[in-house]
């Protein structure tokens, strides 16, 4: 399994198992699949719903003796609501409690956005409306507190390693100016219509590992009816890439994943079919020469499907402005 070395001193696998829109009813399975498939790395977090039910699969994994706890990579993250100093811990611990876990390997700021404390007793996961309809409100908590509360959780032992995610430059530089535990590692939306070299470059510059999702595109996106989504060719099926996938003797998936990991990014691909599992995880052995490298990075078209702005209606958009 090839690692990534991260700025914190732990190696993290460069192939992880994404958990985002994993059914419940499915999830222990899957995760308890893709352990026996060779993954080690689990993306998940609290807005994904369905931690307990991934923890279930883990503890499966364990107690047969597939794999033990330390041989895990578990990344997990915190959700906008919880963006008050003193609400980081108590959600991290919850978290914790559902995985069955006593640590997690990499905890994440899941957006730059503090949303007002919903009670997990109240609706868990919370979601982005604060009364889980048409309601957004907004917490006054910045991201410097945020990320002290987050520092916290390594120093207690919740957490090895903590990072960000969809953040941009103009926030990380701010976030270096009083971090004392830098991010271990940027998780963005990465694939060949929005590559963004200037962030992976400034990144990479900083010492921060960076984890792509979405690597398939929009196929993640379609049933949230966004237009940009369903109006461009699916990357499975983009000719330059299924020619590579033809020339390679490899699946245009595989091609997609291997042009980031080749580039030193880390990628958490998703799937319920164990065949796919297996190829996913070939993405590292192989090489893809520079001019195919660089065919596939000039589809760039800086399209971005998972930002908040493309869930809500018009009347909601003014939080993120």
């Amino acid at each position: 399994m090839a690692t990534i070395k991260l700025n914190s001193g732990y190696d993290m696998p460069q192939v992880g198992f994404g958990l985002w829109k994993v059914d419940n009813n499915v999830c222990a399975d899957t995760v308890y699949k893709a352990i026996k498939a060779g993954y080690r790395l689990f993306d998940g977090a609290c807005d994904y719903g369905n931690e307990v039910e991934a923890g279930q699969g883990v503890a499966r994994a364990i107690k047969e003796g597939i794999v033990k706890r330390e041989e895990l990579f578990i990344v997990s993250k915190l959700w906008n609501s919880f963006h008050d100093g003193d609400r980081v811990e108590p959600i991290a611990k919850k978290q914790l409690a559902d995985w069955g876990l006593e640590y997690f390997d990499l905890y994440l700021i899941h957006f730059p956005v503090a949303l007002a404390y919903v009670d997990p007793s109240v609706r868990y996961p919370p979601g982005w409306h604060y009364d889980g309809k048409s309601t957004i409100k907004r917490s006054n908590a910045s991201i410097q507190e945020t990320w002290t509360a987050m520092e916290s959780l390594v120093e207690k032992g919740l957490t090895k390693s903590i990072g960000i995610s969809n953040f941009q430059g103009q926030l990380i530089y701010d976030l270096l100016r009083y971090a004392k535990i830098r991010p271990a590692t940027l998780q963005i939306e990465h694939h060949p219509y929005l590559v963004q070299p200037e962030l992976i470059k400034l990144a990479k510059h900083e010492g921060i590992a960076v984890t792509a999702y979405s690597s398939f595109g929009p196929l993640s996106f379609l049933e949230f009816n966004m237009a940009h989504a369903s109006a461009i060719t699916p990357l499975l099926e983009e000719t330059t890439i299924t020619s590579l996938a033809q020339k390679y003797g490899k699946k245009p998936s595989q091609i997609l994943l291997r042009w980031a990991t080749q580039r030193g990014l880390a990628v958490i691909p998703k799937t319920l079919r164990e065949e796919n599992m297996k190829s996913n995880l070939d993405v590292t052995g192989w090489d893809l020469k520079q001019e195919d490298i660089d065919r596939i990075s000039a589809l760039d078209r800086n399209l971005r499907f998972n930002q908040p702005t493309n869930y809500f209606s018009t009347d909601d958009l003014w939080i993120f402005a």
